[in-house]
């Protein structure tokens, strides 16, 4: 059986996306404080959903990165 090897670059990029999407998550939850004058006390009090938000921002991302591959990355493909 064929082993498959994930490249260091790639794994770099990932920890890039995924380090991304938790900061602009805590971001909107902090524009969320702000805006409705709650107490900073709900940085870590919705912790858990502000990780639940940054999953979904990354599965986001990622569904838009897998299109542009499949359309794009395919032809730079077939051209070779």
């Amino acid at each position: 059986m064929k082993d498959i090897v994930i490249t260091v670059n790639r794994q770099k990029r990932e920890i890039v996306y995924i380090l991304s999407s938790i900061l602009l998550a805590v971001g909107v939850n902090i524009y969320a404080i702000i805006s409705y004058g709650t107490s900073f006390s709900e940085l870590y009090t919705e912790w858990f959903t502000v990780l639940v938000l940054a999953v979904a921002i990354y599965l986001f991302i990622t569904f838009f990165r897998v299109a542009y591959w499949l359309i794009w990355g395919r032809r730079k493909m077939s051209k070779q």
